[in-house]
């Protein structure tokens, strides 16, 4: 069991953030947030994969004017990213915004800052610092120390400006691109404050390479009980960003929803086609939200005996298959109907 670590508990929209809070799986809209009708349509889609807060990028007034109006078709909270324009950010609270993603030392002048803080804090609004290691303070940049020491000296200074205005309802985040430098970022920072953090490895790539870099980045600091919440930022429609996040807290045993899949990698025993089997399996069952074990083995020898601890799956022989439960074998079909047997079984009981 992970030890995580502690952090004060802030809330966005209706989901709780930090302290005994489950992590909660983010992810953020590629639409033009102008374009009401695809953003709704793009948020619907990822709160049904599972997306439990969803932030848009919010450049200028008729954005930040568009989220009154998706505020009001979409069920999961909403978080505004805005950079440098502080009128855009008091818009976007009068707008009903759940939360915003900005430096509050990038917004302009004392007075701007403790206009956005001081509406923040009367609407109950948390603010989300994001330090990313390609745009640092120029003075932070310039000094000759380690990228993630310079990253947390911007994110402490980003903090005290908003704690000098008594606001602590904060969340932070330190993204790199470096698998090392984001995780000894983070590492540094949990040791300085207990504010809740956003775990992420910014342009990590494409599906297959960003998934490994975020599943190693965030990976091992939330084995070390690192974060309270996490995007795995892809090249990739976003839904994918959701399912990999929820792949990633799975394969660590700290959130259990929906399916967790297993299957075997093949070896010469396989008989039956199980690449494609396992493939079609696990999207059949991707949205199923039950917190079920299945496994799609290839062959008798690995099925229910190494599966035994699945509550469903199929096991290979020759051209045909065994349909099993909780270990047991409850069936023998040809190849060609596993998947339907299979899927049918899940099925009727859930």
């Amino acid at each position: 069991m992970i030890k995580r670590r502690f952090s004060k508990q802030i809330q966005i929209g209706d989901v709780k953030i930090g302290g005994d809070a489950p992590i909660t799986v983010q992810s953020m809209c590629n639409t033009d947030t102008r374009d009401v009708e695809k953003t709704v349509a793009q948020i619907k889609e990822l709160q049904n994969a599972g997306c439990e807060i969803i932030r848009v990028a919010v450049l200028n007034k008729d954005a930040a004017n568009a989220i009154k109006e998706i505020k009001k078709q979409i069920q999961i909270p909403i978080i505004a990213d805005i950079h440098f324009d502080y009128r855009l950010a008091i818009q976007c609270i009068e707008n009903g915004i759940d939360a915003l993603r900005l430096n509050p030392g990038n917004i302009g002048r004392d007075e701007n800052v403790k206009k956005v803080v001081s509406l923040a804090k009367t609407n109950n609004i948390p603010i989300r610092i994001g330090i990313n290691a390609g745009s640092l303070e120029k003075n932070i940049a310039a000094l000759d120390i380690p990228l993630s020491e310079k990253m947390v000296m911007s994110a402490m200074h980003h903090i005290k400006i908003l704690e000098d205005n008594n606001f602590d309802k904060i969340k932070i985040s330190l993204k790199s691109s470096s698998v090392p430098t984001t995780i000894e970022a983070y590492r540094m920072i949990a040791q300085k404050t207990d504010y809740p953090l956003h775990l992420g490895i910014t342009e990590s790539g494409t599906l297959k390479g960003g998934l490994v870099k975020s599943a190693v980045g965030l990976g091992t600091l939330l084995a070390e009980g690192i974060g309270d919440t996490i995007r795995v930022s892809l090249t990739e429609n976003p839904v994918e960003e959701v399912y990999a996040g929820y792949s990633i807290l799975k394969s660590l045993e700290l959130r259990q929803k929906g399916i967790n899949f297993v299957s075997c990698p093949t070896c010469g025993r396989c008989q039956i086609n199980l690449i494609e089997l396992a493939k079609k399996v696990e999207n059949a069952l991707k949205d199923i939200d039950k917190p079920l074990t299945v496994a799609v083995m290839g062959c008798p020898v690995n099925g229910p005996g190494e599966a035994k601890h699945a509550d469903y799956g199929v096991a290979g022989a020759i051209k045909e298959g065994y349909i099993f439960k909780k270990g047991e074998i409850i069936k023998k079909v040809p190849e060609e109907f596993l998947l339907k047997e299979l899927l049918d079984l899940i099925n009727s009981e859930n």
